[in-house]
């Protein structure tokens, strides 16, 4: 499996717990990263105590534990819309409150977790988008999932293309690429960008913005033999 890679495979049935969203990035990590989760590759237990005693409230466990399992991780993490480190964890006022963990590069948007929710194990994550404040996923561990797959399609060493597919080639991107089993969530820069919707095989993957006029896909081959196939079977005007 290390060697073929494959994200519909593995994510085959959704993500149904908090400990499914941490196999899956353990497997991702060493599949697609060559580089295994670490203890060092999580926030330390005091500077998540500490982040806690300055917002005077318990982090949920979904947030709290994948902060301690790959929270320093920046491959994973922090290559597009960063993921907020412990210390700068922060309360927005919108909606009676809203706890801030993740944000766009340019701080076009913000994605948190409600105060009213946020005793939660595993609550839901709203999005600040042009619409404001909507649901992105329903359950944290999911937004995991998500955040690790969106910013690993940016890293400076993934093997990265995007294009405007046109409608014609949509049948052959479902023809050839298995739906990822992750609920549809919005795009944050608007309803023309959304739902978002992940496909893969073996060695690539690919995300798609949109699913109306000539949406946008993002892929990512784990090889530059995988990305070129991906251009191969998906000859819209590639960005690179």
């Amino acid at each position: 499996m290390l060697d073929d890679p494959d994200v519909s495979v593995m994510l085959r049935g959704g993500v149904r717990t908090r400990t499914q969203a941490w196999e899956f990035v353990r497997w991702f990590a060493g599949a697609w990263t060559g580089r295994p989760l670490r203890p060092e590759g999580g926030c330390t237990e005091d500077e998540l105590a500490a982040a806690e005693a300055d917002l005077g409230f318990d982090l949920p466990a979904a947030l709290r534990e994948g902060l301690r399992l790959f929270g320093r991780r920046d491959d994973l993490t922090r290559q597009q819309d960063p993921l907020v480190q412990p210390a700068g964890l922060y309360v927005d006022d919108a909606l009676n409150g809203v706890l801030v963990f993740r944000r766009e590069n340019q701080d076009c948007a913000y994605w948190g977790i409600r105060l009213d929710e946020i005793e939660q194990e595993d609550p839901p994550v709203v999005v600040e988008s042009r619409e404001g404040w909507i649901p992105f996923l329903d359950r944290m561990s999911l937004a995991w999932v998500e955040l690790v797959l969106s910013e690993s399609l940016f890293g400076t060493n993934s093997h990265y293309d995007a294009c405007e597919i046109p409608d014609a080639l949509v049948p052959s991107l479902h023809a050839r690429y298995a739906r990822v089993d992750l609920p549809d969530h919005p795009m944050w820069a608007g309803k023309d960008d959304s739902p978002v919707r992940w496909y893969a095989a073996p060695g690539r993957l690919i995300r798609r913005d949109g699913i109306k006029d000539q949406s946008w896909i993002h892929v990512r081959g784990h090889t530059p033999a995988d990305l070129e196939a991906i251009r191969a079977e998906l000859p819209g005007p590639w960005v690179y």
